[in-house]
């Protein structure tokens, strides 16, 4: 594996700033197995007993409610939690974060903010070659003159637009999802394959063009309501995706590709869609070259709702166990790290830190998906440890 980078932050910048006030639900690994747990205060708070799954929350009409009457045990302080998350090795005799989701379905919504729109486009264009990244998006901006920003997606306006850039021939399937009015909703990856807070995040070998995605998550119940959030990164591969849509599943579902966490915030009388909605997130990669890479997304510059989200993810499907959506991200990787013109591409050894103040931060180091430590511990394994420890499903 590549030389890791040192993970020193703390447990006052990995969670939410108002964590004092906030209910917090994460995933942690045991010497006895993973257990779902609160966190309250310094204290780690197992609460697996009560509730065996996030599932087995996710299906209570109030998982607030519900998570603040459980009993539990104490693992340990947060700051230990944290500390051997962020090891470059660490203590399987000690708990440590993961990707605070288990039996959830995956799924991602793309292009839903104009800027990352504009950038779905100039891959395709460019057919996933960096070099004519910029020439490409020059050209697009030409055509299109008017900021996509203020296009209400489905709006007659949109419709408009569609017909002057089909008589161009410049329009693509980007541009579809991106204005009218069905959105893009793939399924990023399977459950319980996402790395968490301090994991290793994965890019194909293949792959010479890839970038972080920073994101807010919809945590949703099995009946369609958000009922929390977390940080997410959707790591991309923006050549494979760029050669062809069809490659999406390749470019996007690759072990270690989907990084969520630290924690599931879940909504309370503090904290709730509307503070969501407008939320800033910020993402930093830190090369071991000495590049840096500083910029930030704000959910109010969205251009599809989280209701609306909600609602087509819904429309025609069914979650059981509860679902976690990516909502999309408005960071355009343009800024140049080698040639000029070509803009940002991952290097190994890459830090990436996805932060929002009410949500937390979520770093992780980038290496290989084939590298990496390899995913093996799925339902079965899931399901195993709980019969082990005598808890009842």
């Amino acid at each position: 594996m590549t030389t890791a980078q040192a993970l020193d932050f703390t447990a006052e910048q990995v969670l939410p700033r108002d964590a004092a006030g906030a209910t917090l639900v994460a995933r942690v690994a045991t010497a006895d197995g993973p257990s779902l747990c609160r966190i309250i205060g310094d204290d780690v708070i197992d609460v697996t007993a009560a509730f065996p799954t996030l599932a087995h929350l996710l299906r209570h009409a109030t998982p607030t409610v519900a998570l603040n009457k459980a009993q539990g045990v104490t693992l340990c302080d947060v700051a230990t939690l944290i500390e051997n998350s962020q090891a470059t090795q660490r203590d399987p005799s000690r708990p440590c974060l993961l990707a605070p989701v288990d039996l959830q379905a995956v799924k991602a919504a793309g292009v839903t903010f104009a800027r990352s729109l504009v950038e779905r486009t100039v891959e395709e264009a460019a057919r996933g070659d960096p070099s004519q990244a910029g020439r490409v998006r020059a050209e697009l901006a030409a055509a299109i003159g008017v900021d996509l920003g203020s296009i209400v997606p489905g709006s007659q306006q949109a419709a408009d637009l569609k017909a002057a850039l089909q008589a161009k021939s410049l329009w693509s399937q980007y541009l579809e999802v991106g204005l009218g009015p069905d959105i893009e909703i793939f399924t990023k990856t399977q459950p319980l394959a996402s790395v968490g807070h301090g994991e290793w995040i994965g890019l194909h070998p293949r792959s010479s063009w890839s970038n972080p995605e920073p994101e807010v998550v919809l945590v949703l119940s099995p009946d369609g309501r958000i009922v929390g959030a977390t940080l997410g990164n959707d790591v991309n591969l923006r050549d494979f995706e760029g050669r062809s849509a069809l490659l999406l599943g390749k470019a996007k579902d690759n072990n270690g590709s989907s990084a969520l966490g630290p924690v599931i915030r879940l909504f309370d009388d503090g904290f709730g869609l509307d503070d969501l909605k407008t939320a800033e997130v910020r993402v930093k990669v830190t090369g071991a070259d000495g590049y840096l890479l500083d910029d930030a997304s704000d959910m109010s510059q969205i251009s599809r709702t989280p209701e609306e989200m909600a609602r087509q993810l819904f429309e025609t499907h069914h979650y059981p166990d509860g679902v976690v959506l990516f909502t999309g991200t408005l960071f355009a990787p343009v800024k140049d790290r080698d040639t000029p013109g070509i803009g940002f591409t991952h290097k190994l050894g890459d830090v990436v830190e996805i932060a929002s103040p009410r949500l937390g931060l979520l770093a992780n180091r980038v290496d290989l998906s084939t590298e990496i430590p390899a995913w093996k511990t799925g339902a079965l394994d899931l399901f195993r440890s709980l019969a082990q420890r005598g808890i009842a499903l």
